[in-house]
């Protein structure tokens, strides 16, 4: 599932997170929106930082994750998406992103996480992604909307973050609703979503 070439496109860069983005990776995530609704814990510090990236390292190469830098020129971090297994048998991914605060409303999550839904489902086994959403983050939302997923009457699920629990709705979209409308799902991108990631 993490092949390479890592996917780019819709004037991004997506590109693993490296030991020099130590400093900027610290002054995208230490801020209030990403402590609210990631789970991202302030402070976050280099020392944080440092850590965040060798734990991503370490989860690419045990096939468990992909973290990426979002980028449009190969350099300068904006945010970052990450795929996941979320299923033993490969079947099912997870997504999830944060766009730091300079970065926001320019449509980067959409198309960061359009790129990472083409690049999961090029995997044979993968039959659904989600996403994983508090009630309440209408930025993410938004996003979840834009990219053709739909929310679903599942349970919420409970996650810890530190020593806060939160509540999370799940956001889906299947294969062969991409294969049955394929067109429209790399293009689409709704004014609401393009405005608030």
């Amino acid at each position: 599932m993490f092949h390479t070439p890592l996917p780019q496109g819709e004037g991004l860069q997506l590109r693993e997170w490296t030991e020099a983005d130590v400093p900027a990776l610290s002054a995208l995530f230490d801020e209030p929106e990403m402590d609210r609704w990631t789970p991202l814990r302030a402070p976050f510090d280099e020392t944080a930082a440092r850590a965040y990236v060798a734990r991503a390292h370490e989860r690419r190469a045990s096939g468990q994750a992909l973290q990426l830098a979002i980028t449009t020129d190969g350099q300068t971090p904006m945010g970052e998406v990450l795929l996941f297994v979320a299923a033993e048998d490969g079947s099912e991914v997870e997504l999830g992103y944060g766009i730091g605060a300079p970065y926001r409303r320019q449509g980067l999550a959409s198309r960061a996480v359009r790129l990472m839904l083409t690049h999961a489902f090029h995997d044979a086994p993968v039959r659904r992604a989600v996403l994983r959403i508090q009630p309440g983050n209408t930025a993410s939302t938004a996003v979840a909307r834009g990219t053709g997923f739909h929310l679903t009457d599942e349970p919420l699920v409970l996650r810890e973050s530190g020593t806060r629990s939160v509540k999370l709705r799940t956001w889906e979209l299947r294969r062969e609703a991409v294969a049955d409308a394929w067109r429209t799902f790399i293009t689409f991108a709704t004014t609401e979503a393009h405005a608030a990631d």
